[in-house]
């Protein structure tokens, strides 16, 4: 069974920047499209960014389009969340998913319903 584990959370000040990471264990994650989602305390989880399994398709949330970068290196290697000009309203818990791709769906982050596999989650704070 696939799993998923997160790192690089924190606590940093407005401003700041972390990088979060998304790797597995056992398995290769190169079929398989990654997504990034948060959930603030009180608040639905919300799609934040997605990568196809070849880098070619990038999608970002529009709340944190030209903050975040996401980006993956070959099958073994972890898939990043670099953030940059961390806001308050960024605090959550970061999960990160795998889907396997369809010709319709390279990747996506408006459901996350065609996510195969989810990790336990990084709490991300941003605070001064």
């Amino acid at each position: 069974q696939l799993q998923l584990v997160e790192s690089g959370g924190g606590l940093v000040q407005p401003g700041g920047s972390l990088r979060l990471s998304c790797t597995t264990p056992k398995y290769s994650l190169g079929n398989y499209a990654i997504g990034w989602f948060r959930q603030a305390p009180g608040k639905e989880r919300e799609g934040v960014a997605c990568i196809s399994t070849d880098s070619a398709t990038i999608r970002f949330a529009d709340s944190v389009k030209d903050r975040f970068v996401i980006s993956r290196g070959n099958a073994k290697e972890p898939i990043f969340l670099q953030m940059h000009n961390l806001k308050p309203e960024d605090t959550a818990i970061y999960y990160c998913a795998a889907m396997l791709p369809t010709p319709a769906v390279a990747c996506t982050f408006l459901s996350g319903r065609q996510y195969v596999a989810w990790g336990q989650g990084t709490q991300v704070t941003v605070s001064s």
